[in-house]
């Protein structure tokens, strides 16, 4: 199924300030992969994400979705196949209600109204937000928030899942419920975040991104394993792979 691939081919961007984000990344990511991109701040995460829906356009390299380069001309295609959850809901979230929050992206489709209601009512359920449908997003808490944002990206049916720090700001029990959500996406995840246990749960593959470059890029269970590496990626263990701090073990 090519229109699941994600594919990176020498990608770099510099900000118009001259800051060198992104310095030649290149990777190939296949249908049904649950994906982490994981580096310390700074590393060039987010700025590489906001080129997969065609937010920001490379400097040099190639972006392509499945059959498509991304260009202008198949921007509108692209993001039908990519859907992006920010790392900040409110940056998502800019509607009256959370029904119109959720419906605002089939809407633009220019899919039926009974088409649009029921894949609202879908994404809400899958989300356990249904509840919330009639609430102004601005008085949700905030994995109330985190919970609706995705399922304004699930009402487009995407094939790939693209998410920024997706934990940032969850309380423990609604970090547990969003890995829940997650776990039932069956297509293409990319996540970039510094929650590495959240790695653990989703993510079979992990690549490691420091200073703009890719500097490893495999099974999550061995990346995880490489002390040197992450110490000169500037990362810290999964507390799930840490020894007890009293006994050691």
């Amino acid at each position: 199924m090519s229109h699941h691939i994600v594919e990176v081919e020498d990608l770099r961007y510099t900000y118009p300030d001259k800051t060198a984000a992104v310095q030649g990344i290149s990777f190939r990511i296949h249908h049904g992969e649950s994906v982490a991109i994981v580096g310390a701040n700074g590393a060039g995460k987010s700025t590489l994400l906001l080129h997969l829906n065609g937010y920001l356009s490379p400097t040099e390299g190639k972006v392509r979705i499945g059959d498509y380069p991304l260009t202008p001309k198949t921007l509108q295609e692209v993001r039908r196949s990519v859907g992006m959850v920010f790392q900040d809901p409110d940056d998502q979230l800019f509607m009256p209600t959370v029904f119109d929050d959720v419906a605002f992206g089939p809407l633009n489709l220019g899919l039926p109204e009974e088409e649009v209601r029921k894949r609202v009512e879908e994404a809400l359920a899958e989300v356990e937000a249904g509840h919330l449908k009639d609430r102004p997003p601005y008085k949700l808490s905030g994995g109330e928030k985190r919970a609706v944002a995705i399922a304004s990206v699930l009402s487009m049916s995407p094939d790939i899942l693209v998410m920024d720090e997706p934990t940032t700001g969850l309380d423990p029990r609604a970090r547990r419920r969003l890995i829940e959500i997650l776990r039932g996406f069956h297509h293409t995840k990319i996540i970039a975040t510094h929650d590495l246990d959240l790695v653990l749960d989703l993510c079979e593959r992990t690549i490691v991104i420091h200073d703009g470059r890719v500097t490893a890029d495999g099974p999550t269970s061995e990346i995880f394993q490489d002390d040197e590496l992450l110490d000169r990626s500037h990362l810290e263990k999964p507390l799930a792979m840490q020894g007890c701090p009293v006994c050691g073990k």
